[in-house]
């Protein structure tokens, strides 16, 4: 397929029907320029990709309810975004991999060697370089390829933009050289090992999950291995709600500690009971011993364990109740992402660091947009201690709130969402 012939799908009524699905019918034509820039650019930098193109997306995503479950094998409710990474790609006859991306240093690696380079921690490189690992390992016969990318999940939104750079790397290789055998489910997983054991973070599969697979999903970790995910058909502007995020704009540095402490707290308990994870206990396990726990493990990691039952029942109830999608339904499930809200708030304490008080971005966010309308919302987003709050807002209030909390957090603070039905997939092939 000549670079021509791609630039003209682009453009044509069919490939509108699927921008429209992508991104709203609002954002089709910047989108079709985004796809065509991307593919001149890759041609005009190296002109021996002129005769096969292909194209590639992978969705951002946003945390529903589940808020710190899946690390102790508990259930999230999960949505990708139309905000997400694509990519115009070549495939190379050698093990040589070229991934230019708007606004970063090109990443070139030589795939010959998979093994885990302990020079390439916490980098792109060794994400692809796990990524590849596990497909050779599965027996894919793979080779290399040259890509041009650009990402609209912005870095520190808590939208995974990490997933999203993931899973596109998985897409690639799996549509070059598996003849796409592996499920967005399976390359999500392939994702997640490449951060575990490659990049060197111990992250959860909920954001490589949610960008893989499209749409809202429930997914229950109760086996790690075999997680269970169920999709589900989710829309809140259909009930004349926007759903969006707000960046408090609060420093991510030196925030690890915080977010580790989480899971190891957690752990502590189910391991006063002899288990590894909480999912392994009940509710009436802890109650029954708190006076005990309290000694053995301290105060908070006893209220982050209370955090983890209620929120990992009420991810069910909040698939339940967006399931019937109903009138009556959505409002079920608004008062539950304000209990999820709360618990993190008060028992999950993951809304600032202890270790800097005096920087409360997220409390002060929620606590405004409380004041904003008895209609709005809210709950934190993602990991936390820094970073965005999430917003359940009327559809015609959204110009008077972003004017309002954007005085406050700078002007661009406000994102609205849109939850698209697809994850990743190869565009016009």
């Amino acid at each position: 397929m000549n670079g021509k012939t791609l630039t003209e799908k682009i453009t044509d009524t069919k490939s509108t029907q699927t921008f429209e699905n992508l991104y709203g019918s609002d954002d089709v034509k910047a989108q079709q320029a985004r796809y065509t820039q991307l593919v001149n650019g890759l041609i005009n930098a190296f002109p021996e990709t002129e005769h096969d193109v292909r194209l590639f997306t992978a969705a951002g995503r946003t945390e529903l309810g589940g808020n710190h479950t899946d690390h102790n094998h508990g259930k999230v409710l999960a949505a990708s975004i139309q905000l997400d990474a694509v990519a115009a790609v070549s495939p190379r006859n050698d093990k040589k991999i070229i991934f230019r991306s708007s606004g970063f240093p090109d990443v070139n690696i030589d795939i010959s060697n998979l093994t885990a380079q302990e020079s390439e921690r916490g980098t792109t490189e060794s994400l692809v370089r796990g990524i590849a690992s596990e497909m050779a390992g599965d027996g894919i016969a793979i080779n290399g390829w040259t890509a041009h990318a650009d990402s609209t999940v912005l870095p520190g939104s808590g939208l995974s933009s990490s997933a999203a750079c993931e899973v596109l790397c998985g897409s690639i290789f799996n549509h070059l050289y598996a003849k796409g055998k592996y499920t967005p489910l399976q390359i999500a997983q392939m994702a997640q090992r490449a951060e575990n054991n490659y990049f060197g973070k111990p992250c959860g599969l909920m954001d490589q999950a949610a960008s893989a697979i499209g749409g809202a999903v429930m997914i229950d970790f109760a086996d790690n291995e075999n997680p269970k995910v169920e999709s589900i058909a989710f829309n809140p502007e259909a009930f004349a709600y926007a759903l969006c995020v707000v960046d408090t704009k609060g420093s991510h540095a030196d925030l690890t500690s915080d977010y580790a402490s989480i899971p190891q707290e957690m752990k502590t308990v189910a391991a006063y009971f002899g288990k590894e994870f909480l999912r392994e206990l009940e509710d009436a396990d802890l109650l029954a011993n708190i006076s005990a726990l309290r000694k053995a493990v301290g105060d908070r990691a006893v209220l982050r364990a209370l955090h983890f039952f209620n929120e990992n029942d009420r991810v069910g109830k909040m698939a339940d109740a967006i399931k019937i999608s109903s009138p009556a339904s959505m409002q079920t499930y608004l008062s539950l992402v304000a209990e999820s809200g709360a618990s993190s708030f008060e028992l999950l304490q993951n809304c600032y660091a202890l270790k800097n008080p005096c920087e409360q971005g997220i409390p002060l966010a929620l606590a405004l947009t409380k004041k904003f309308s008895t209609e709005t919302v809210c709950r934190v987003h993602g990991g936390g201690f820094a970073g965005t709050i999430q917003v359940y807002l009327p559809l015609e209030a959204i110009t008077a709130y972003k004017k309002y909390i954007e005085k406050v957090f700078g002007s661009g603070a406000v994102t609205i969402l849109k939850i698209r039905s697809i994850g990743t997939k190869e565009l016009l092939p």
